[in-house]
């Protein structure tokens, strides 16, 4: 029984529970985000789509995980951040974890693809091989722009939810054409525009930690942007991401039109407008973190560069909140859910303002 419950415990770690969580709640985000602007309520079908596409979600992206350490049990050993993982120090054999791996990548697309639609299931399938394929095969050990391109399955969780939520929609397989409009338009922007809000986010947000951890990383041959190009350009790269999170604030309105009549500025009223003011002031806020990085100096007695660290900290918090506010503001036949946001976001701004730099 000891035995049984140690091995269970092991393959519980390998699909990283706390990151493969945060990516599904990004997810459940999206679901709420539908109901609420396609129908203007959250009921049983909602809490039904959540419980699935959370299910799926996680048993897909545990299992590109189990597959990625399997993959780096060559390095992980050697960095402190993940030598104890159960690879590392030996507590499941290398083959279990691939096994493990693939096991629940099927099982999770296949429960997707009868229980929600081929349109989440096929994206579910595309973020495991994308972070299996091309980020930990070929881009980990081979290119500063790793974590960049990698992101792209990192962003998907929402399109799958959103996906999960339009209910009966399919792949068409006629053309290229068609089969590209079938997986792209979902039936609204808000998926992409969260998707594009993940992926822009997760290179500060990453390299403002790598700027000083960055040397396990060398010492075992993966290309990490600042003991590649430096530190400098790695801030400069940060700032550019900073000024693009900004610019993505200003569409906002966008996210809460169909796909259909995006165009229709008239549709951008009070509320819309003043949703444009609370992403504007966050993701100012969080970029102004970014820009008062100092490269030149010295780590803490944690071992931590103070102003990087400020940002790495500040940057879950804003993914989190903008995250928020996008349920809140499309809740405003519900309650008035975009001054909620701007409350929510003065408070966490002021909040901060205290916080040990």
């Amino acid at each position: 029984m000891g035995e049984t419950r140690a091995l269970i415990n092991s393959l519980f770690s390998l699909t990283k529970p706390r990151v493969v969580v945060l990516l599904q709640i990004t997810a459940m985000c999206a679901i709420l985000c539908h109901d609420l602007i396609e129908a203007n309520k959250i009921d049983r079908e909602t809490i039904e789509t959540m419980t699935i596409v959370f299910i799926g979600g996680y048993l897909t992206a545990g299992g590109a995980n189990c597959i990625n350490m399997w993959y780096d049990r060559d390095i992980d050993p050697i960095m402190t951040r993940t030598s104890k993982r159960p690879l590392s120090v030996g507590e499941i054999s290398s083959q279990k974890a691939l096994l493990f791996g693939i096991s629940i990548s099927i099982i999770g697309t296949l429960w997707l693809l009868e229980m929600a639609n081929e349109v989440a299931a096929f994206w579910a399938l595309f973020s495991i091989l994308f972070y299996v394929f091309i980020y930990t095969i070929w881009l980990k050990r081979t290119s500063v722009q790793n974590i960049v391109i990698g992101g792209i399955a990192g962003s998907t969780p929402p399109v799958i939810g959103w996906a999960a939520a339009e209910g009966e929609i399919e792949l068409v397989m006629n053309s290229t054409r068609n089969f590209i409009d079938s997986i792209v338009n979902i039936g609204g922007y808000m998926p992409w525009f969260m998707f594009l809000l993940i992926f822009l986010w997760t290179p500060p947000h990453f390299w403002a930690l790598a700027l000083y951890r960055s040397e396990e990383y060398e010492k075992v041959g993966v290309p990490m942007m600042p003991n590649v190009k430096g530190k400098e350009r790695t801030l400069v790269e940060m700032k550019i991401y900073s000024v693009l999170l900004i610019l993505l604030s200003l569409t906002t309105p966008l996210a809460f039109q169909e796909q259909d009549n995006w165009l229709e500025i008239s549709d951008i009223d009070a509320n819309m407008s003043l949703a444009i003011i609370n992403s504007l002031m966050l993701s100012i806020w969080y970029g102004v973190t970014v820009w008062k990085i100092n490269v030149n100096e010295n780590n803490d007695e944690n071992n931590r560069m103070p102003t990087a660290s400020h940002s790495f900290f500040i940057s879950l918090t804003y993914l989190a909140i903008m995250f928020v506010i996008l349920v809140l503001t499309s809740s405003n036949f519900i309650i008035n859910g975009t001054i909620l946001s701007t409350i929510l976001i003065l408070y966490i701004i002021f909040r901060n303002k205290g916080v040990k730099k």
